[in-house]
């Protein structure tokens, strides 16, 4: 089998460094064209020893010093900056991993669309910020998109027989979070440190927080809708605390497909390395006997109303989601740093959202300028609060 040439979207990240861990595993089979990170000089330095791609890219233009000294005697090529992050995105390669989180992933993911090959999927504002923009990008080149999420990446298994036009809906699982069993009274005063303990996943803060209000499974059902062309009627959500089942589809003559796998990322991410093949990874294995049951139920739309404003959001289109995205992102970044409320974060996203509306968004300059204006209105919701709290 040929050597693959890989690039790795925000390899420092979660997934990212499983990418590495990946690629490390195997180092015959794979040539690592770039990597690009986003601050972290001390670990891209090692993963560029390591791996020795081509080019290591740092967006952090502080962090340039610590990196060039890492890398001094090796003789691998470092750029710098926002700039040198979009063309390393769009050297030729056969597989790219998407895995630069937020909107700052956009425009990188975007570039290496152009190469008409694989995109390996995990940045969700792609599809949930950028749907349309996005799609017709892929289109346009020819190229692969492979869904990374464990969820949509378990849709994408599951439909691999080629019967899609016979589905009658899909379930994505989720794992409802640290407060799964909590009153909406219990979960006023809940603290970023409590919401960051999530009881099956190991992920980074931003997705814990969301993974708490269950916005991370309204952002999957944008994202589901998108990459398989389903109606919001098509999508259910089904809480399952096992995460054992990731995805399941259901067709019409009432079989059910699911795809079952330990809670671990680098699954999904070992299937779109390969694909269509498949390669050994050294994950767990599912144990089914020791998980002992499998239980679902769905989730509580009233503690839970992320969900409810993705819906809405999927159906008004346009730029409803754009807006959906951004509003989150600020106000999970103003839980965190404990400016707000737990339940308030829902609240101001539905505010914003309510303001704004649904206003088109022809190409990715009006998606980047909706989503700042909303962060700018997010921002002076939160400063409102903020000051009532006060006086």
């Amino acid at each position: 089998m040929a050597v693959k040439t890989i690039t790795i979207l925000g390899s420092t990240g979660s997934v990212g460094t499983q990418t590495v861990d990946l690629l490390l595993a195997t180092p015959d089979a794979y040539h690592v064209n770039a990597l690009i990170a986003g601050s972290n000089a001390t670990l891209l330095a090692e993963q560029a020893k390591s791996l020795r791609p081509d080019v290591v890219v740092i967006a952090d233009e502080a962090a340039y010093g610590e990196l060039r000294n890492a890398l001094a005697s090796t003789g691998i090529r470092i750029e710098v900056g926002r700039a040198a992050v979009i063309a390393a995105a769009g050297i030729p390669t056969d597989w790219t991993m998407a895995a630069i989180t937020g909107t700052a992933g956009l425009e990188p993911t975007l570039a290496a669309t152009a190469n008409g090959h694989a995109i390996a999927l995990a940045n969700k504002e792609a599809l949930v910020s950028a749907g349309e923009v996005f799609l017709r990008a892929i289109a346009s080149a020819g190229a692969t998109l492979l869904p990374v999420d464990s969820e949509h990446n378990a849709i994408f298994q599951a439909l691999a027989d080629g019967n899609r036009a016979a589905l009658e809906k899909i379930i994505l699982t989720a794992s409802g979070g640290p407060f799964r069993d909590f009153s909406l009274a219990d979960m006023h005063d809940i603290s970023p440190e409590r919401a960051l303990k999530h009881p099956v996943w190991s992920m980074g803060a931003k997705i814990s927080i969301d993974s708490a209000t269950l916005f991370n499974k309204g952002l999957e059902v944008i994202e589901a809708a998108r990459l398989f062309t389903l109606t919001p009627d098509e999508i259910e959500i089904l809480v399952h605390p096992q995460s054992i089942i990731h995805g399941m589809v259901c067709y019409r003559d009432g079989s059910v497909l699911a795809q079952m796998g330990a809670p671990d990322m680098r699954i999904p991410i070992a299937h779109t390395l390969a694909w269509p093949h498949r390669i050994a990874t050294t994950s767990p294995r599912l144990d089914l006997a020791g998980a002992a049951r499998l239980e679902f139920f769905p989730p509580d739309p009233v503690r839970f109303p992320a969900l409810r404003l993705a819906r809405e959001a999927l159906v008004a289109g346009h730029g409803a989601a754009t807006v959906l995205n951004a509003a989150n992102e600020v106000a999970v970044a103003a839980f965190l740093a404990k400016r707000i409320g737990f339940l308030d974060i829902a609240a101001l996203v539905e505010a914003t959202m309510q303001r704004f509306g649904a206003p088109p968004i022809p190409d990715l300059a009006s998606v980047l300028a909706l989503d700042f204006e909303t962060r700018a209105l997010t921002e002076s919701y939160i400063r409102a609060k903020s000051a009532s709290r006060a006086a």
